[in-house]
């Protein structure tokens, strides 16, 4: 009993030992600084810096402008006038599309394979401009511009043609971005963002009939049914101008058709020679025998 008695007095003791090693500590550090010391000049740091900064802007600015010196020389016509606008165009040399965006080949990381390139920011968040917009892809074949990527609220936008390049066709790929984003929209049940999708579309892209029947669909759905009606009435009403348009196309191309078929066969009947007519053949001269001579 006495050694039990013991044995919890020292675990007890333990206890409260260890307990009062646990408690809190005060560390005593030492001060960075006292009062009237002084920190040395960093003056010399910051001219360095700045030395290297400076020194760092100059290689750009030189590399810079020889790319634009070397895209000036080889460029011409449109392509020169689409370099000092400061816009890519397609047609441009991996050299021209630089200079069009002002930057130098250390902004671009470049890829070839074969006859085809791709040039990339090198950082995504400083991406190149050029007149249009953030640029985000140059993709070149036979060294030629072949497609561009732009960055824009709706997404990328690829301007791969002559078409592309123009007001109407940005406003028609814009409409397009938007048309897809309103349907994700509803394919998600979210109808009030389709329908917002839908009416900024309609307004890039008014001669679209299906884009209508869209609109008039969300109406319909949202318990409008009087501007839903009217929607409905423009979309059929858009299909029957499609209708009269594209015969009317077909009867035009016929009646030149028709036209040009009648005038070429005036010219080909004034060029045609006379068809060549044979001499009659003249039947012998018969003399009749005398009357002495005929003998019953």
């Amino acid at each position: 009993m006495m050694n039990i008695t013991v044995k919890a007095s020292v675990l007890l003791g333990a206890g409260v030992l260890l307990a009062a090693c646990n408690g809190p500590r005060r560390i005593r550090e030492r001060p960075i600084m006292t009062n009237g010391d002084r920190t040395s000049s960093q003056d010399r740091i910051i001219a360095g810096a700045a030395a290297h900064g400076y020194s760092d802007n100059t290689m750009l600015t030189q590399a810079r402008d020889s790319v634009y010196a070397k895209a000036v020389a080889t460029c011409r016509g449109t392509i020169c006038a689409s370099v000092v606008k400061g816009e890519i165009s397609l047609g441009m040399t991996p050299a021209q599309a630089m200079a069009a965006t002002r930057t130098a080949p250390a902004s671009w990381t470049v890829r070839e394979s074969d006859a085809a390139t791709v040039m990339v920011p090198r950082v995504l968040g400083n991406s190149p401009r050029d007149a249009t917009g953030e640029v985000v892809m140059v993709q070149f074949d036979d060294d030629r511009v072949n497609a561009v990527s732009y960055r824009e609220t709706q997404g990328i936008r690829v301007v791969s043609s002559a078409a592309d390049t123009t007001t109407e066709g940005r406003a028609t790929s814009m409409a397009d971005a938007l048309i897809r984003e309103g349907d994700q929209f509803n394919a998600a049940g979210d109808r009030a963002r389709a329908l917002d999708r839908y009416d900024r579309a309609l307004a890039l892209k008014r001669a679209d009939a299906m884009l209508e029947y869209k609109v008039a669909t969300m109406l319909d759905l949202q318990l409008r049914p009087v501007e839903a009606q009217i929607r409905y009435r423009r979309f059929l009403q858009s299909l029957e101008i499609e209708r009269i348009r594209v015969q009317g196309d077909a009867n035009a191309q016929l009646a030149e058709a028709i036209a040009r078929a009648q005038q070429r066969l005036i010219v080909l009947e004034r060029q045609a020679p006379a068809p060549s007519v044979a001499p009659s053949a003249t039947p012998p001269l018969v003399t009749p025998p005398d009357a002495d001579s005929v003998r019953f």
